[in-house]
């Protein structure tokens, strides 16, 4: 059963933009062991835009040897041609991965037809669970309700990852899905909202950094301590707000660095965080307890 918190996991690089291949299996070791119940490699936040084919299938099956069936993998497999998502699917099943993480295309705009055949093919060709994932803020796509309830219906298809912030959205897949979905959290900010609302768990960005406390705020918010759990959450929101200064995983790639966790490398066209947003993500991290004042 997949739920709770999983962690968007950054790919560490070296200055030279090379994958930093044992700072990756000290990262995977650290979360685990940190109480994350999940971990997403190759998402946006694994910069898998930048990777190539056989980075991103090496990375993936790094992840889940390092994991070694400790906590599931979901592999990000999404691309904005289907062909290519249903290689990258087929492919980290090969790896072991327990799931996959299917971003809608981005980009070339499909309509909601072309939405609902685009994870039909993939879940005709791979039978690996699939979570969709809906963020309309980078892919100019917006997965609606309605085709959601349609994918339900698939076997292959599990969840989704709902990254719209809006928590009447979630309401209404719950509401449309004759067939159970689960649904994640892809905005840390109303991610505990989300979980209220019926979410089984976040996709989180944050959790990079502070790992122990997004599975703690999953945890007792199972528990029932609702107000515990919002109470933790207030203490990293300043980490929800800044991790988003820059595109991510422009700021959450600084923020490891600070910690001590990765180096600085990152794969144009994206960049080294930007000085002026520096002290503001420090202190962010400083109120989250999880570096030294």
């Amino acid at each position: 059963m997949i739920s709770g918190s999983i962690v968007a996991l950054v790919t560490p690089m070296h200055l030279d933009g090379g994958i930093d291949w044992q700072r990756l299996d000290e990262l995977v070791e650290w979360h685990v062991v940190s109480g994350t119940d999940g971990l997403v490699p190759v998402g946006t936040t694994g910069e898998s835009s930048t990777v190539d084919i056989n980075e991103h299938c090496e990375i993936v099956k790094r992840v889940v040897t390092v994991v070694n069936g400790r906590i599931p993998v979901i592999a990000g497999t999404g691309a904005n041609a289907t062909k290519e998502a249903i290689e990258l699917t087929r492919a980290a099943k090969n790896a072991g991965a327990d799931a996959c993480l299917l971003v809608t295309p981005y980009y070339n705009k499909p309509t909601q037809e072309g939405l609902y055949q685009h994870y039909r093919a993939i879940a005709a060709a791979v039978d690996l669970p699939q979570i969709l994932y809906n963020v309309p803020s980078r892919t100019a796509c917006d997965m609606l309700p309605a085709t959601v309830a349609r994918l339900a219906e698939l076997d292959q298809v599990i969840a989704i990852k709902e990254a719209t912030g809006n928590i009447d959205r979630a309401r209404e897949i719950l509401a449309l899905c004759k067939t159970p979905i689960m649904i994640f959290s892809g905005d840390d900010e109303t991610a505990v909202e989300l979980m209220l609302a019926g979410a089984s768990g976040t996709i989180s960005v944050t959790a990079n950094v502070a790992p122990a406390e997004m599975a703690k705020i999953c945890r007792i918010l199972r528990e029932g301590k609702i107000d515990e759990a919002r109470a933790l959450d207030q203490r990293l929101l300043g980490l929800h707000r800044n991790l988003f200064l820059e595109s991510n995983p422009i700021p959450v790639k600084w923020a490891l660095m600070e910690m001590g966790k990765i180096d600085r490398g990152i794969r144009l066209p994206l960049t080294e965080l930007s000085p002026q947003y520096h002290q503001a993500l420090r202190d962010a991290l400083q109120q989250a307890g999880v570096v030294n004042s």
